[in-house]
């Protein structure tokens, strides 16, 4: 496998200046890495969830002025893309690292996803690890940390899942850059393969409930 592993150039490919320049050193440092990780964990996902997983880089294709803030690479049992369906992310902000389920605004049948989660929600509060967080918007990298969170809380993400059309939920672990570029290559692929692992009963309330 051709991953060997994040560096502080590959976090800072996100303060380069203009489009064009960050898109092109985006390309070149990060991308291959992406690509590899797409590559060997499509199987393994496969395996786990029981059905063929297709992994997508992200291309930034629609930006004409902005540059990207953060990129990654998606795992969906879609070959076409990923944004319509429940799927999986691993990528990286300027500060951080983060490896998501992920259900975002584009998906198909995300009201019958937030009533799974609603009946589920005693199962998943003790499912989820303490030191896992939340997201409702896969744009910004802020996230809402798991541990404290009450019932009520997650109640009431997963009821605007049902009836906000932009709404979306995330669930994952984020790693901190200065973590990240410590972290050899086979001790990331571990964690990524333990998070993953965790994160399937998301997977599978999201598969049930189409």
């Amino acid at each position: 496998m051709d991953f060997k592993g994040f560096t502080n150039e590959d976090f800072n490919v996100f303060t380069i200046e203009g489009l064009d320049a960050r898109m092109e050193a985006l390309k070149e440092t990060i991308r291959p890495k992406l690509e590899a990780l797409g590559e060997h964990f499509s199987p393994t996902l496969s395996t786990i969830v029981g059905e063929e997983m297709f992994f997508h880089v992200a291309k930034h294709a629609r930006r004409s002025v902005n540059p990207p803030k953060d990129t990654w690479v998606a795992f969906a049992n879609n070959k076409r893309g990923y944004k319509m369906v429940p799927h999986f992310q691993i990528g990286l902000w300027e500060t951080h690292l983060f490896i998501w389920f992920a259900v975002i605004y584009e998906a198909n049948g995300k009201e019958m996803f937030g009533k799974s989660l609603e009946k589920n929600i005693t199962k998943i509060n003790e499912l989820i690890p303490s030191d896992f967080v939340w997201s409702m918007d896969h744009t910004k990298p802020e996230v809402i940390s798991n541990q404290g969170l009450s019932q009520d809380d997650l109640l009431s993400m997963f009821t605007r899942l049902q009836t906000v059309k932009k709404a979306e939920i995330l669930c994952g672990i984020t790693i901190d850059r200065n973590t990240a570029v410590e972290m050899t290559s086979d001790q990331f692929i571990q964690k990524v393969d333990d998070t993953f692992k965790q994160l399937i009963p998301l997977y599978q309330l999201s598969s049930n409930s189409k």
